[in-house]
């Protein structure tokens, strides 16, 4: 989505992610002598994407994005947010 004057544009977006994690490389003791509960496991979720460009100029825009993904499957937490701001400059 972006305004008339091509000033603002904003993005969306969806993604899923599947992988394996691994904890500690499978050992179950770690070197202080402490015990593992939880081990390696098949983890699957998603994310959601919102972004915003605010154009300055030509060649320089300030940017923002957050970013919420949610993850099943392991035992650390089920959703992480990540949010930035910046400047682009575009270099052609």
């Amino acid at each position: 989505v972006s305004d008339y004057s091509q000033t603002f544009h904003l993005y969306g977006g969806v993604s899923a992610l599947g992988g394996y994690e691994t904890v500690n490389w499978g050992d179950k003791i770690l070197p202080d002598g402490s015990t593992l509960h939880n081990g390696d496991a098949f983890i699957y979720g998603g994310a959601i994407t919102l972004q915003a460009d605010f154009y300055l100029s030509d060649k320089v825009a300030l940017t923002a994005n957050v970013k919420e993904r949610f993850v099943f499957g392991n035992s650390t937490g089920h959703f992480h947010t990540q949010y930035g701001v910046g400047v682009k400059f575009i270099i052609e």
